[in-house]
């Protein structure tokens, strides 16, 4: 009895160690192998915001149109979507810490054989997400499709963040 009394208490400090809620009262499970959350757990009254797609500016304007010169390869593509998901929150006063999904939409790279670029997009992913500065990882499906809405995008992402409003101090007695 004693060593199932054991067991139950170590199996649950293993999994809320990995089912903590952050601060703010969202809950992210995973993320101890690969940096996304299995699943994430957004409490009732929470403020969600919901991103189009975006895809990645142009980085050299003299490359054809059409080209994926024109955009950078996957890794730089990837740095420019998030650097305007991040642009997005930030002027709604939220940041990459609130993204609770994302969905990502790779291009076969034809520098890459032809193959979506799965490693190169991480590069750009990790440098925002998992990393000492904000650790907080959302829920996420990468896919490869055929084409982007803009000839020679090789990423669009679209995400969904949210975040508890802060509670309101109540008035003090002398108010």
């Amino acid at each position: 009895m004693r060593a199932m009394i054991q067991t139950a208490v170590l199996l649950a400090g293993l999994l809320g160690a990995s089912a903590a809620p952050a601060d703010d009262g969202i809950v992210r499970r995973g993320g101890e192998a690969f940096p996304i959350a299995s699943s994430v757990r957004v409490p009732p009254g929470a403020e969600t915001l919901w991103l189009s797609g975006v895809l990645p500016d142009v980085v050299d304007a003299e490359a054809p149109v059409g080209s994926a010169e024109r955009f950078g390869d996957t890794e730089t593509q990837t740095r420019s979507v998030i650097a305007k998901i991040r642009a997005e929150l930030e002027a709604v006063g939220w940041s990459l810490g609130d993204v609770v999904k994302m969905n990502v939409y790779l291009v076969a790279d034809p520098a890459n054989g032809g193959r979506m670029d799965f490693a190169g997009m991480m590069v750009a992913y990790r440098e925002s997400f998992g990393s000492a500065t904000q650790p907080k990882l959302p829920a996420r499906t990468t896919v490869e499709v055929g084409a982007l809405p803009v000839p020679g995008a090789l990423v669009e992402i679209e995400a969904v963040a949210a975040r508890v409003p802060k509670a309101v101090p109540a008035p003090s007695a002398d108010e």
